[in-house]
């Protein structure tokens, strides 16, 4: 048996069209599979094994079910588990950063959010004297958080500004003490102001998160550019209202990464961010509809953040109070997660550790004995 990958989709129909949408969108492949007679059955076992769709001895088959396939045609048809995982290899999307390369295919992150600010909206001031912040970190590396991120200035609707000296007054001492305390941790800074990112990049930060898409200001591209640090870019439309809200973020997509590649970054170093909670109707049929159309940012083949931990939308459509949107959230993640979603920007480590691995589980879960 040898496998291959069917990588153009030519035609106009409907089937056509839903194949490159599968491909681009749903995160599948065509495989095709070339079966000399006498290994007609097993190719038909496995195909039922794996519940593909088989036209023509060519299948869909989604990312997550790449692995296990090798997996099961290692003992008799090594060449063939050799070109799957080749296949999958070459889909993986990667997210390089200072110190670390993730493949956030293989293993999504939980980024945990610290917040060191006095107003944020979930957890301001909870965190701000140095003992609770130490807890609250020992927590999240306990439960098996991936990446922390510190923000000393929040954005939340209607947020009042502090001055760069003043949000690194915040964020300094803590970014020090987190590198003497977990020298491996990666780190991340969320910051939209070029001062507070050329203090972060001399401190040695791996991935700097700009709610402003690092275009605001043209001095950021120059710090940046020659920096090894990973970025993670939001799209915002505080300022306007969409006609058409996917095309129009995905445009704006284009633009930065364009913008950010013209500078002289790598994509490679670069996630996006939807940014729900930034439309100029915050908690309203915008963010919803980017909950839902979070796959048509899969064809960037770039990180996808979901960044919705116990937002405004438990109270909007629940009446919860923040500290009862738990459950709402890891509803609202495991859709998003579902739709390529694969850093997941969290206040609560240990719940979104289980998600990520329940859902996983199930994604790759097939019977094959």
């Amino acid at each position: 048996m040898q496998i291959s990958e069917v990588t153009t989709i030519s035609g106009s129909t409907l089937g056509a069209a839903s194949l490159r949408a599968a491909q681009s969108r749903e995160r599948q492949v065509v495989l095709a599979f070339t079966v000399p007679a006498d290994e007609e059955a097993a190719f038909q076992l496995l195909a039922g094994q794996f519940d593909l769709v088989v036209a023509d001895h060519q299948a869909l088959v989604p990312y997550p079910a790449l692995r296990p396939l090798a997996q099961a045609l290692q003992a008799r048809f090594p060449e063939a588990a050799a070109a799957v995982t080749a296949i999958a290899q070459a889909h993986a999307v990667v997210w390089q950063t200072a110190r670390q390369t993730f493949d956030v295919t293989t293993q999504p992150l939980v980024y945990g959010i610290l917040n060191v600010s006095p107003d944020s909206f979930y957890d301001g001031g909870r965190f701000v004297a140095a003992a609770d912040m130490q807890q609250h970190v020992a927590a999240m590396v306990a439960a098996g958080v991936d990446v922390i991120e510190v923000g000393g200035q929040t954005t939340r609707p209607g947020f009042t500004a502090v001055t760069p000296e003043v949000e690194c007054e915040r964020i300094l001492p803590v970014i020090t003490w987190l590198q003497k305390t977990y020298p491996d941790l990666p780190l991340a800074v969320d910051t939209y102001k070029y001062p507070v990112m050329q203090a972060v990049l001399a401190a040695g930060v791996d991935i700097i998160n700009d709610v402003n898409g690092f275009t605001d200001d043209p001095r950021k591209l120059v710090l940046l550019a020659p920096s090894k640090v990973g970025l993670l870019t939001m799209h915002s439309n505080r300022d306007r209202e969409y006609h058409d809200l996917t095309q129009e973020m995905r445009g704006f997509f284009e633009r930065n990464l364009d913008a950010l590649a013209k500078a002289g970054i790598a994509r490679e170093r670069i996630a996006l961010d939807q940014g729900i909670g930034y439309a100029k109707v915050a908690d309203g049929q915008q963010d919803y509809t980017m909950m839902r159309n979070l796959d048509m940012l899969n064809t960037f083949q770039r990180p996808l953040m979901v960044a919705i931990s116990r937002k405004g939308f438990g109270a909007q459509l629940f009446g919860l109070a923040k500290d009862d949107r738990l459950p709402v959230t890891l509803v609202a993640e495991t859709a998003m997660f579902l739709k390529g979603g694969n850093i997941l920007r969290v206040h609560d480590v240990a719940e979104t550790v289980q998600l990520r691995k329940m859902l996983q589980v199930i994604q790759g879960a097939y019977w094959t004995k």
